[in-house]
């Protein structure tokens, strides 16, 4: 987070970052447990039209963990970016 006068704002990048990994990982932990527990094998389901190669395997959940990645790596920077958009933009005086 950087200080911008009265403000703070995001780091894209970092932001981005953090969410493509903890989708990731969240995908790959849900594979995982559908593959040897059958929990959440609804949702693996869903994801697997969603992600190519995902499924209830440890294969499966490596390429959906891979996808998953840079779907919240793009969702991040894109959250990040209008986030110090609309704060500079409402943070900006009048007149």
């Amino acid at each position: 987070m950087t200080q911008d006068q009265h403000h703070a704002t995001l780091g894209v990048v970092s932001f981005g970052l953090a969410i493509g990994l903890t989708w990731a990982i969240m995908v790959f932990v849900l594979g995982l447990l559908a593959a040897f527990f059958g929990w959440g094998v609804p949702i693996a389901g869903a994801l697997a039209s969603l992600y190519i190669g995902f499924g209830p395997t440890f294969v499966g959940s490596i390429a959906g963990a891979v996808w998953a990645f840079v779907d919240g790596l793009v969702a991040g920077l894109l959250i990040a970016f209008f986030y110090n958009r609309l704060l500079l933009t409402r943070r900006r005086p009048l007149g």
